[in-house]
């Protein structure tokens, strides 16, 4: 028996005609009904996540809190590792999640050194805001009470190295990026609090200090960058991905502008002295990801995740790229870097009308050649090339865009039992929650599926950060109160038996032995559905499980509901009595039920009422009662109770109905 909503009592419980405060407002049970309606009609649409659920975890293993709450927190997490480390407020935490032990945590105190605290109102915490794996031990950077400086974590134990300017932001607030590779390091980070306000793009280690000129980007927000080598080494490249203002100020012009910057990773500096300390090589394209049948348009980057090919093909690396709009409605688009390749190699220069000199701007030269100081003041003055670069398919279109603001994207590529291969996207919504998108099929004709919605926490907040271990199938997320860790296959939470567990889509899951179970788990091989319009037709047993039957005795004349639960967002779910539909609930359904309210019982509403979800091709019976009469000696003992519950259920629903019909 599912519990009521808010205010309502127990699920069939009678109401006898007694007169409550509603009627004697006047208020009749119609009008209370149409509200209900109103409000219900408002949810999410189709596209979805398909089903909902809670990681509870196992006790012990899956969730360690904090203690206090950790408002600005950074992670660490090595695939195939049980440990995972975050950066807090002047500690480190250190987490062990070994498998089938009782999760642990220890912490390191790294406060602010002796000193360095100028001015307390100006905060004097040291909030630990880089985390990097260094040989047997950890480089931890904080802010140091705006003196930003580094340590070396190994066996529990902290040292000092001093002041690292670049490696760790003034404030925790800042919005900063820090890329290693081997003895080089490249930074966003300002290395003066009150000067150099304009960000740069740096390499902070190596050969030569280099920094972007202060007019190829405005007001910048960096989001991810990586090293690609490329097929001669002298070629290998530095992609970086951010969203700065739009120099288009036209009214109806978007803020935001998001864009793939690239860099050779041996510039060397230019000839001049106006370009010897400067990236030479520096060009940005257009990121575009918009919908032109629906002229939907997105424009604000969020994240960006890299899978690489599986045959090592760098170009083929697919780059998933999360976007929003003004009305925080998201769109994931996918490009490859080879296309991001071309666009520099051979586009030319936005408002640059004469030949482009010899080498063109961004070439990488080899044998540490030093740019031109000619084809240097050509890509400093015009930095943006003319074509944009496009999603991945012959319609250069968003994968899918929703209604959900995401903010966070994580991609594994994994092979189904029967060989094929899924990329599954998780993605964090600024609801604190993570939904399970399936991409299957070709590049050319990829086939996007929402199946699940997982809360992660225990206490339902915020996500900060999010790291995926294929090795260990985990993903490990973290909140200001707490770190989780999540199985990539869920497979129980999907009920209904083989045709549930099909229904769901869930490349990780399959049919064993009367159960959903994971096909990592399973020593023999599982069914798993082969066609995606109508997997449930891969059951052994063509009909899915009938509801059990559940009886209510009810006086007659009396008022009720019954509330079927809505499992699946993408289905239609119907109360049907005799050959006649009572109720219809579609998706996008805002409550969690499916209600009929019966106003008044008389002899031809007693009998079976059955709740019916149809998804395509799929029908279910959810739920079967059956509404019997009720001898004359129960009704007076009812009587009173009735008064309670009726007088507790309308005032309890009646604010949010009307609300609900306000909103609409």
């Amino acid at each position: 028996m599912t519990p009521p909503p808010p205010g309502c009592a127990s699920l069939g419980a009678p109401r006898a005609r007694v007169p409550t405060p509603l009627a004697r407002s006047g208020l009749p049970l119609r009008l209370l009904l149409l509200l209900w309606t109103a409000a219900a009609s408002q949810g999410h649409p189709k596209n979805g996540p398909r089903i909902s659920a809670v990681w509870k975890g196992h006790a012990g293993q899956d969730h360690v809190d904090f203690g206090p709450a950790e408002p600005h927190t950074v992670l660490l997490h090595e695939p195939g590792s049980s440990s995972v480390w975050v950066g807090g407020r002047s500690k480190v935490y250190v987490f062990d999640f070994s498998k089938d032990r009782n999760a642990s945590m220890r912490t390191v105190n790294i406060g602010s050194t002796k000193g360095s605290c100028r001015d307390k109102q100006q905060g004097c915490e040291n909030y630990i805001t880089l985390l990097e794996k260094q040989g047997e031990g950890l480089l931890v950077c904080g802010t140091n009470a705006r003196r930003p400086s580094c340590w070396t974590l190994v066996n529990d134990t902290a040292e000092l190295l001093g002041e690292r300017r670049g490696y760790a932001p003034f404030s925790p607030d800042e919005n900063s990026l820090v890329l290693f590779d081997g003895s080089e390091v490249y930074s966003t980070i300002r290395k003066q609090e009150y000067n150099g306000k304009i960000p740069r793009f740096r390499r902070i280690k190596g050969e030569i200090e280099l920094y972007t000129s202060d007019t190829v980007m405005q007001n910048p927000q960096f989001i991810k960058a990586t090293i690609v080598h490329q097929d001669q080494a002298y070629d290998d490249k530095i992609y970086y991905f951010f969203r700065e203002d739009n120099p288009d100020k036209n009214p109806e012009a978007p803020l935001n502008v998001s864009r793939v910057a690239q860099l050779c990773r041996g510039d060397q500096g230019g000839e001049s002295s106006l370009s010897v300390s400067k990236w030479n090589t520096f060009l940005k394209a257009m990121l575009v990801c918009s919908d032109a049948t629906s002229n939907k348009n997105f424009n604000r980057l969020q994240d960006v995740f890299l899978l690489p090919d599986p045959n090592g093909q760098w170009r083929d690396t697919r780059v998933y790229g999360v976007f929003s709009n003004p009305w925080n409605y998201s769109a994931v688009c996918v490009y490859s870097l080879g296309d991001i390749d071309k666009v520099f190699r051979t586009s030319s220069l936005k408002g640059y009308h004469s030949d482009l000199p010899n080498p063109r701007p961004g070439k990488c030269l080899p044998d540490r050649q030093p740019i031109p100081t000619e084809t240097f003041q050509v890509a400093d003055s015009h930095p943006e090339v003319v074509q944009r670069v496009e999603p991945v398919g012959p319609l250069k279109t968003p994968l899918f865009h929703s209604k959900y603001h995401y903010q966070k994207v994580v991609v594994h590529r994994m092979h189904a039992s029967n060989g094929e291969t899924f990329h599954v996207l998780y993605l964090t919504t600024d609801k604190g929650t993570i939904h399970k998108v399936v991409e299957s099929g070709k590049r050319e004709h990829s086939l996007v599926f929402s199946i699940l919605e997982i809360q992660p926490f225990r206490r339902p907040a915020t996500i900060q950060a999010m790291s995926l271990d294929a090795e260990r199938r985990k993903l490990y997320v973290n909140s200001q109160w707490e770190v989780s860790q999540v199985p990539l296959d869920l497979c129980e939470v999907y009920s209904g038996g083989c045709h549930g567990c099909l229904m769901a889509r869930d490349p990780y899951c399959g049919w064993n032995q009367d159960r959903c179970v994971s096909i990592y788990s399973s020593p023999e091989p599982v069914l798993q559905s082969i066609n995606p319009a109508e997997p449930h037709k891969g059951c052994p047993n063509p009909k899915p499980e009938q509801a059990p039957l559940q009886k209510v005795s009810l006086a007659q004349n009396s008022r009720y509901y019954l509330s079927c639960p809505m499992e699946s967002r993408h289905a239609t779910y119907s109360w049907r009595h005799e050959n006649s539909v009572e109720q219809s609930c579609e998706p996008g359904h805002q409550s969690p039920n499916c209600i009929l309210f019966i106003e008044n019982l008389t002899d031809l509403q007693y009998g079976h009422y059955y709740c019916e979800a149809q998804e395509g091709s799929y029908l279910r019976e959810a739920q079967h009662w059956e509404l019997l009469r009720e001898d004359g000696a129960v009704t007076s003992h009812l009587l009173g109770r009735a008064r309670a519950l009726a007088a507790s259920l309308w005032l309890g629903v009646l604010p949010t109905l009307t609300l609900g019909l306000l909103v609409h």
